[in-house]
């Protein structure tokens, strides 16, 4: 990218966490929009306020400090899939937007106290709600459940026993005898049958 900036997409670049130092050397290209979202461009933003888009700003993790100071600039329905804005969320419980707060990670001790708002189909897609998901199976979008990677179990005991045989074989290959000229290789110098 930086051996060919005529060739970078700026409006990509700008939400992107690792191209801060580029965004810094080229700020005439800054999409101020994607920028607000960017969790490791709070910097630009604090030395640009008038440059904010409050909409984006407010899913923005590491921006808690600007919407505290900015209570009424918050857009309520993108702080709700904030992961880092739960305590402003329940000291604002009546502008929570449930359907995003239903997709939030770390909303899960107030979607439990607020049972009735849960969008059920935006929980379905979160890992860590398998247990409200387990006392409501009959609310469960299967569609978006089939999504949750924690629908499925390791079996641990079961892949060791499949894997016992070849391990074996492995193992009594890997070192018979025969290939101890090879430790040396391999990264075993005490193997080193010359010394």
């Amino acid at each position: 990218m930086e051996q060919n900036p005529d060739k970078i997409y700026w409006y990509c670049l700008t939400k992107n966490p690792n191209a801060i130092h580029l965004l810094e050397q080229n700020p005439d290209k800054i999409n101020w929009l994607n920028l607000s979202v960017n969790p490791n461009a709070i910097h630009l933003l604090e030395q640009n306020p008038e440059k904010i888009n409050w909409l984006w700003l407010s899913r923005n993790p590491n921006a808690i400090h600007l919407l505290e100071q900015n209570p009424e600039k918050i857009d309520w329905y993108n702080l709700s899939v904030n992961p880092n804005a739960i305590h402003l969320l329940e000291q604002n419980i009546n502008k929570v937007r449930w359907t995003c707060l239903s997709l939030n990670p770390n909303a899960i001790r107030i979607l439990e106290k607020n049972i009735d708002n849960i969008d059920w189909a935006m929980l379905s897609y979160i890992p860590n709600a398998f247990h409200l998901l387990e006392k409501n199976k009959d609310k469960i979008e299967l569609n978006c459940f089939s999504c949750n990677p924690s629908i499925f179990e390791y079996d641990y005991e079961a892949m060791r026993l499949r894997m016992k045989p070849l391990a074996e074989e492995l193992m009594a290959n890997r070192f018979h005898p025969r290939n101890f000229d090879k430790f040396v290789s391999w990264g075993f110098d005490e193997f080193n049958l010359d010394s």
